[in-house]
């Protein structure tokens, strides 16, 4: 699944691209997160996650992946389609009657790539830390993934999960969190502030890592990499990822405002013209 650092960029552009058609399309979704996480998606599933095509729901012997902040919706699925878990055209169904691609990702219709339904922000450790579970069980030597937001931290559920594992010296699971200070209503700090949060995870008992340059590529796949030279070693272990809301286009960085609202046909074309490529695969 691996490809060159040249082509996972040219790919982050390209699905950047894909976000805001799709949010576009039907006036509706979640641009800014997603823009903002590209390339904790392109690193993961370009580099560091060993997984298996075709895509099957109980991943023996595979890492797995939970999306917890499931409103960012269009970079998972961009993502999913264009490393093969089904066709680019079909991302010309997001948010649609119908279409498996909905609004936040579900499990119903069999989409692949999606393992748990993510609407309701808060859930999706809990779930994660019950597959590393499993997999201990099974003797499965394979890896766990999450991604949540920053915001849905004050959900209290987090919390009691963040506990769970460490209590349970679940070492196979590897949180990343969303890191970007912005949530629908303003600024996390603003909104209710999660205070020191790496030395709250200490505290908790987690191993916690810490990378200021979230949009940096490079950067990301070296800190996920780094994450799992430190699984195995009886503490789960967390990623602080500090990335830009709107990230790769400038009017939508630098403000909340882009958390949950569709560009229009003239800010579409304004976008591209920031996220330009000389052959674009657009759907």
């Amino acid at each position: 699944m691996s490809k060159s650092i040249e082509e996972l960029k040219t790919l982050a552009t390209q699905i950047r691209r894909d976000i805001l058609r799709m949010v576009n399309a039907v006036n509706s979704g979640h641009p800014g997160g997603s823009l903002g996480c590209t390339e904790f998606f392109m690193a993961l599933y370009g580099k560091v996650m060993n997984y298996k095509l075709p895509f099957t729901m109980e991943g023996r012997n595979e890492d797995l992946f939970f999306l917890s902040n499931g409103h960012i919706s269009p970079v998972f699925y961009s993502t999913l389609a264009r490393f093969g878990f089904f066709p680019v055209d079909e991302l010309r169904t997001f948010r649609k009657l119908d279409s498996r691609l909905q609004g936040h990702p579900t499990t119903h219709e069999g989409l692949p790539g999606v393992r748990v339904a993510s609407g309701s922000l808060g859930q999706g450790l809990s779930v994660a830390i019950g597959a590393a579970l499993g997999k201990k069980l099974d003797g499965d030597q394979s890896l766990v993934y999450t991604l949540q937001g920053d915001g849905e931290l004050q959900e209290g559920q987090n919390w009691e999960a963040f506990m769970f594992a460490a209590a349970k010296k679940v070492d196979n699971i590897i949180s990343t969190i969303d890191y970007n200070n912005r949530q629908i209503d303003g600024d996390v700090d603003q909104v209710l502030s999660l205070g020191n949060l790496h030395a709250k995870l200490e505290a908790f008992g987690w191993k916690v890592l810490e990378e200021k340059n979230g949009n940096d590529l490079e950067a990301v796949i070296h800190i996920l990499e780094l994450a799992k030279t430190e699984t195995g070693k009886g503490k789960p272990v967390a990623i602080l990822l500090h990335t830009e809301m709107g990230s790769g286009v400038d009017f939508m960085t630098g403000t909340h405002a882009w958390h949950g609202k569709a560009p229009n046909d003239e800010q579409l074309e304004t976008a591209f013209k920031q996220l330009y490529l000389e052959a674009p695969a657009d759907y």
